[in-house]
């Protein structure tokens, strides 16, 4: 089995039936992450990996310290023996940082796993906000509202979240450009005699 069909299964197994929302959602995002092949090169396996099993923390039987990036990279990590890189990208999902800082575990996200490339971080950041808790699509701007109306400005969860709204906007600023650039070199390589 390759790595995307064991993430696509294990995230499966995990959130399809306690909840079936939340496994809409990754869904959702590992469609996203697929879109992204064109910039995403010879890790785009990985980035659907990691894209359908980012929110796996928030399965309840293994939701222990109740941040989920934490809890799922954990998982993965300890009774998965998951890929490494897919780990990472977990574990730093859409800022977690400044979400573990929230919540007293900034030094145990960042002593335990390191971050990925950068570009994969914002990859992942990118497929997290363009896609609603349902699994479609929306703007980042409209799932940071969403995800504070939800919660509410002064939770935890609503704290973060507006903390890294520029974070996230410039990370999804960036895989648009990269996106853009890729389309247009396509395009100019079939316009081209002889391109494909």
């Amino acid at each position: 089995m390759g790595l995307t069909e064991q993430a696509f299964a294990l995230s499966e197994a995990m959130l399809a039936d306690p909840l079936p929302r939340r496994w809409a959602h990754s869904l959702g995002v590992a469609k996203r992450a697929a879109s992204l092949r064109p910039i995403l090169g010879r890790d785009a396996d990985l980035m659907e990996a990691a894209a359908v099993l980012h929110d796996v923390g928030y399965s309840p039987s293994i939701a222990t310290t109740g941040f989920h990036p934490l809890d799922g990279a954990r998982f993965l990590r300890d009774q998965e023996s998951f890929d490494e890189r897919v780990i990472r990208l977990v574990a730093h999902h859409s800022c977690a940082l400044l979400e573990a800082e929230e919540r007293g575990l900034r030094d145990e996200l960042a002593s335990e796993f390191e971050l990925e490339q950068p570009e994969l971080v914002d990859a992942l950041i990118y497929c997290d906000m363009t896609t609603t808790p349902d699994g479609g699509h929306t703007t980042p701007a409209d799932r940071l509202d969403e995800i504070v109306s939800r919660y509410g400005p002064d939770t935890i969860v609503g704290r973060f979240i507006q903390r890294a709204a520029p974070d996230i906007h410039a990370a999804a600023s960036r895989v648009n450009a990269r996106m853009t650039a890729a389309e247009a070199t396509s395009a100019d390589v079939g316009r081209r005699p002889g391109g494909a």
